[in-house]
């Protein structure tokens, strides 16, 4: 008798014991929940009732997953596109050795056969270096040390200084100076030491291209009228070789027109940019301060524009006349103007205002 009431006993406590441990189980799983809602709560009122919160900070809260995935597949993919580009060139290049430049030498006059020779080799020329130093460029860092600068922002990513025209690149994850954008066909930044190398490319791609459509259009039209006859009946007695000459040029002409329309669009609106003394991202800054002074009456000047013309003398290193055929009009390596870590008057401009100031 007494061993039944030891063993009821017993089972009873342990019955006791597992209630209480499920009550704190659940009591600390309802804790948890407690907690996670209030700081939920936290964060939506943080994010209305903050007074530098906008529409710009909500949207870019929701879009960070996808900031983030293209960023990661960008930085992924930037060899890719570098290896396209040099795999669509190289067969432009090819096939205007291999099929163009015989019939050229056959048909054309001595003085075009001159022009041709030398105008597609120089330009030729222009493309391979400006891209080459393009991609191998580094557009410039800031110093990581705080004491080396006096004067600039931090930045909020890289915790580092942060001086004027910076911005933090989140693909390459560092601040890059006077930061343009970043290129994937360069796989590479636009900032401060490669921007004149971006745009010299973009420039001559340009001009190649036209060249290369302008120049084939009649043995483009030729050949186009030659692969509407390959479905007649009977087809037409091509030979391979023939056949493979017809669908080269037209290969050529329609790749060539459409690089031309979308590359140059592109450097038309990097020549605008440049013309007023910005960058892409300086744009979009300066359209909003605008804005906002337009609005307390006051007008906007970009601290960083000379002039239109002196913007492009600055871009392009051009310190005296004869720099505009050995660093515009030839491969040039060199810097340019300042360190892009402060932005003082260029010497040039200097020299040039040096008399206004004296009066």
């Amino acid at each position: 008798m007494r061993s039944r009431q030891r063993m009821f006993a017993a089972v009873m406590r342990l019955l006791l014991k597992c209630l209480r441990l499920g009550r704190r189980r659940r009591f600390r799983l309802l804790r948890q929940v407690e907690q996670l809602w209030h700081y939920g709560h936290l964060c939506l009122r943080s994010l209305l009732y903050n007074s530098f919160t906008n529409g710009d900070v909500v949207l870019d809260s929701l879009f960070e997953p996808v900031y983030w995935l293209v960023d990661h597949v960008t930085r992924w993919f930037g060899v890719v596109f570098v290896a396209l580009v040099i795999g669509l060139t190289s067969s432009i290049v090819a096939i205007v050795y291999i099929c163009l430049l015989p019939l050229i030498l056959q048909t054309y006059t001595p003085a075009w056969i001159c022009w041709h020779l030398a105008y597609g080799h120089w330009n030729l020329i222009m493309i391979v270096f400006h891209y080459y130093m393009a991609i191998t460029t580094s557009p410039g860092h800031p110093p990581q040390a705080k004491n080396d600068l006096t004067g600039v922002s931090i930045c909020r990513k890289c915790i580092a200084p942060k001086p004027a025209r910076t911005h933090h690149c989140s693909i390459c994850n560092r601040c890059v100076l006077k930061m343009d954008h970043h290129c994937p066909w360069l796989n590479n930044c636009v900032g401060h030491y490669n921007h004149r190398y971006f745009f010299s490319f973009c420039l001559f791609m340009t001009m190649g291209c036209i060249y290369c459509s302008i120049s084939g259009w009649d043995m483009f039209r030729d050949a186009y009228a030659a692969i509407e006859t390959y479905y007649q009946t009977p087809p037409p007695t091509f030979t391979f070789r023939q056949r493979a000459f017809h669908k080269s040029v037209v290969y050529l002409w329609v790749l060539c027109s459409s690089v031309a329309l979308a590359l140059g669009a592109l450097t038309l609106w990097h020549a605008a940019l440049i013309t007023r003394g910005e960058t892409s991202i300086e744009r979009h800054i300066n359209r909003k301060e605008r804005q906002r002074l337009q609005k307390k009456g006051k007008v906007f000047r970009n601290p960083y524009s000379y002039g239109s013309w002196d913007n492009w003398k600055v871009f392009l290193g051009v310190d005296v006349p004869r720099h505009w055929l050995t660093r515009v009009l030839l491969p040039s390596p060199h810097l340019p103007h300042g360190t892009g870590l402060s932005w003082d008057l260029p010497h040039c401009m200097m020299e040039q205002r040096t008399p206004l100031l004296a009066i």
